[in-house]
């Protein structure tokens, strides 16, 4: 019987539990008898071709234990998006090292690159298994009830907005907090966990799912800063109008783009400045204020959630079982079952690759601003354990005695 040998890789932007994924995989090929070489690709499949390879059989369980509770991917990471070509030359590399297991943990790009990979590898009749490990915070790949790194992520927005909300409420202005996410609002909907009492932030919420209008939205922050004095509102970097082109393009002077021609939108705060600026001088409301959360979302290692933490080793176990147990390449998928519980199955990597998912109609509330009750059940078991709660004085306001004698 021929030995397995495999190669792990980390694609895409990092998350707070990426690496239980990577030690997971690791630790679980220790109990399969055959398995006699365990590489790691540094910096994605652009290590592959590099041949940048560690050998992950020397890491002592402990080290691994250490860095699975470590956010970002210990293995570096790498934005190439590979095409037939760049697939063949990494073929040509396994082919050379005789690896035959390949585990890649990344999001809808990584399976898509599997998805080439397993192709090229049938018609050079190469024994290649292709296992796609599940992993991004903007919690958009498709047949997965959410995504390793997502719940993290969220448990930090609805942190960190909880603590705007507690600052707006002190020193009342208008808030507006930038979260990550193109086409997907799921991160941003979950600083509607945030609140606790009924005038608490964000007030609203704009997600990629629905159309943006500056004049609705400035409409909307007029209504709530008149009823309550301030307002503490929520946007996804990837609003857009009616067409789909970026607000951030529309209000923006210049334009920056990434490597792939997309209109840049993580990595500096310029939405959040211009919304600040629209605020301020159509509604003459002096005190505003914007924060972009950028990549504090991605790796913060303060406020991991536990249920992420444990499911994101699950995943990264069962790609290894399912390496050894199935005759054929796929994905790994979260379903969750009862209450909350979760199960994991393989699925063919062309149902998640290159498709996106973004939220579901029936998780937004009509307004549009806001999410239903049915996404805060979703989202909720998802955050794990010790969510820091918020307290308000009860002491009942001292009656005025001034220029009330005689």
């Amino acid at each position: 019987m021929q030995s397995r040998r495999i190669l792990i890789a980390q694609g895409g932007g990092p998350t707070a539990v990426i690496n239980q994924s990577l030690v997971g995989v690791v630790l679980a090929a220790r109990g399969v008898r055959d398995v006699d070489l365990v590489y790691g690709a540094r910096n994605g499949v652009r290590g592959i071709v590099n041949e940048d390879f560690l050998d992950l059989a020397q890491e002592t369980s402990h080290n691994l234990e250490l860095v699975a509770n470590t956010p970002s991917s210990a293995l570096g990471s790498t934005r190439d998006k590979p095409d037939l070509k760049y697939c063949q030359e990494i073929i040509q590399v396994l082919q050379s090292h005789q690896i035959n297991h390949f585990f890649y943990i990344g999001g809808n790009d990584s399976s898509d690159t599997l998805r080439i990979l397993s192709l090229e590898a049938e018609k050079l009749a190469f024994p290649l298994r292709c296992i796609h490990i599940p992993k991004t915070i903007d919690n958009d790949l498709v047949g997965n009830d959410h995504t390793p790194g997502f719940p993290s992520a969220a448990r930090f927005v609805a942190q960190a907005f909880a603590g705007a909300n507690l600052d707006n409420a002190s020193l009342p202005g208008v808030y507006v907090g930038v979260v990550m996410g193109r086409h997907a609002g799921f991160l941003t909907a979950a600083s509607a966990l945030a609140r606790k009492f009924s005038d608490d932030g964000p007030h609203l919420i704009y997600l990629p799912e629905r159309s943006f209008v500056l004049e609705k939205f400035l409409a909307d922050v007029k209504e709530v800063y008149q009823r309550l004095g301030r307002c503490v509102i929520a946007v996804s970097e990837g609003i857009h109008d009616e067409s789909g082109t970026p607000i951030a393009s529309l209000l923006a002077e210049t334009i920056e783009r990434d490597d792939h021609g997309n209109v840049q939108l993580s990595g500096n705060g310029a939405l959040a400045d211009l919304l600040c600026e629209e605020i301020k001088s159509k509604l003459h409301i002096k005190r505003v204020r914007g924060d972009t959360f950028g990549y504090l979302q991605r790796s913060f290692a303060g406020c991991v959630s536990d249920v992420d933490q444990r499911e994101a080793r699950e995943v990264g176990e069962k790609a290894l079982q399912f390496a050894v147990q199935k005759a054929h390449n796929g994905t790994v998928a979260i379903k969750r079952s009862g209450s909350y519980s979760v199960n994991y199955e393989l699925m063919a990597l062309d149902v998640v690759a290159g498709k996106t998912r973004v939220m579901e109609d029936e998780l937004i509330a009509a307004s549009g601003t806001d999410v239903t009750e049915a996404f805060h059940q979703y989202l909720r078991p998802l955050l794990g354990s010790g969510m820091p709660d918020s307290f308000r004085l009860r002491a009942e306001a001292v009656a005025k005695l001034r220029n009330k004698a005689g």
